[in-house]
């Protein structure tokens, strides 16, 4: 009876560290998992006249050719996008078209015709838009 006392209360002790522990490591996921900002956070409801504005505009959004050069590499993009109430383009969608080497010899010859491809890419994908 002496040696049966200690080895319980070890067991119900190892039991309640082991829930502390799982308690914790649930706390911490559900704590990692949320936005970082809130949804509505700095964002102000816009009233109708401004909801239909910009649903034109975004209605009205055309693909552009664009690049752009991350980790040495030239990436020729299309975006979607239209002009902000500020008169900056808002990008709506974004893709890579084609990437390179920064550092290529042919640097400038590859970058025109994926310039001249995307170009006539964005026409083609305005052109569908328009469309349908």
């Amino acid at each position: 009876m002496a040696t049966v006392v200690p080895v319980v209360v070890l067991l119900f002790e190892l039991v309640v560290l082991l829930a502390l522990v799982g308690l914790l490591l649930y706390a911490l996921g559900v704590w990692s998992a949320r936005p970082a900002v809130p949804p509505a956070a700095g964002r102000q409801r816009l009233s109708g006249r401004e909801q239909a504005r910009l649903a034109d505009a975004v209605a009205r959004a055309r693909w552009t050719p664009a690049h752009d050069e991350v980790d040495g590499e030239t990436r020729v993009l299309l975006r979607r996008s239209y002009p902000g109430p500020d008169g900056l383009p808002v990008v709506l969608e974004e893709r890579v078209y084609t990437a390179f080497s920064s550092a290529d010899p042919a640097w400038e010859s590859l970058f025109t015709e994926a310039m001249s491809a995307a170009r006539f890419r964005c026409s083609f994908l305005n052109a569908e838009e328009s469309a349908g």
